[in-house]
């Protein structure tokens, strides 16, 4: 969601993305949260973290996110089965990020309707990119 203010000179773009990130692993969530920072291509970021699948459900259901970010190792349900879910019962589903457990595994994001995936271990690097490329697309 972007909210633009022109001025004489020129346009001043203030923005703010709101991004869900779900994984049942804290240690996930801040490596995350870290590696991509509060801003990505200058919007702020508004996190929301959940831990279980209910919880991501009840987020998504009364909140409009930008992005979700889905861990497809998630113990008990994992971000891969969340995001085909999400897609499939969600009428204008969020774009949708999804960590998959090797590079590998890709295939599995294709087969959830992810709209991009980054693989383990995380590269803060790749996983930033990753976030500004899927909210740019």
């Amino acid at each position: 969601m972007t909210d633009l203010t022109t001025t004489a000179d020129a346009p001043l773009a203030t923005s703010t993305v709101k991004v869900l990130l779900y994984s049942d692993d804290r240690n996930v969530r801040e490596t995350v949260r870290m590696a991509v920072g509060s801003t990505v291509s200058g919007a702020t970021i508004e996190w929301t973290e959940t831990a279980t699948h209910d919880g991501t459900i009840i987020a998504v259901d009364a909140n409009r996110y930008d992005l979700l970010i889905l861990d497809g190792e998630a113990a008990k349900s994992g971000g891969m089965g969340l995001c085909r879910q999400i897609k499939h019962e969600i009428y204008d589903a969020p774009k949708m990020l999804l960590l998959v457990g090797r590079p590998g595994d890709a295939w599995l994001a294709t087969w959830s309707e992810a709209d991009a995936a980054v693989s383990h271990p995380l590269d803060p690097e790749a996983v930033r990119e990753a976030v500004a490329e899927t909210l740019a697309a």
